[in-house]
């Protein structure tokens, strides 16, 4: 008869029970803590991904910035002078494309502003299956 025979097949005891007690609590033991390794493997996963898609946030963060100022103070100074000749005005046409500028890394802001809160940090997955093990340990699906 086998190791796993023994565990599948309950052995009489002297006293007409089963398996030995203390085997059965060691068996959930090793079970509970394994179970714990692996919820915790799960909850470093989930965290690494929050970050991922925070690093990508951030991205699109700098990429704002790096328009509104650098655009605005080399590109966009050149198109005020382009419009400055068709208007025959200087002042409203830096006015003009200041506006537009600054529109333009506001809607880059809103974006990137938008994936980060759609970012989640929390393992909310791992969170939800920890609250549903104790009804699993009882037979509750």
């Amino acid at each position: 008869m086998t190791d796993l025979d023994r565990r599948v097949m309950p052995a009489e005891s002297p006293a007409g029970g089963s398996d030995n007690i203390v085997d059965l609590l060691r068996d959930l033991v090793n079970q509970g803590s394994h179970l714990a390794d692996q919820q915790l493997s799960l909850i470093k996963a989930e965290v690494r991904e929050s970050a991922r898609d925070i690093k990508s946030a951030a991205g699109g963060f700098m990429g704002a910035a790096v328009v509104g100022i650098s655009g605005l103070g080399v590109l966009l100074m050149g198109l005020a002078y382009i419009l400055a000749d068709a208007i025959e005005n200087l002042g409203l046409a830096t006015i003009i494309v200041g506006a537009v500028a600054l529109l333009l890394a506001f809607i880059l802001y809103r974006s990137a502003a938008a994936k980060m809160d759609a970012t989640h940090i929390a393992p909310d997955r791992t969170q939800r299956t920890l609250q549903r093990t104790p009804d699993v340990v009882r037979g509750e699906l």
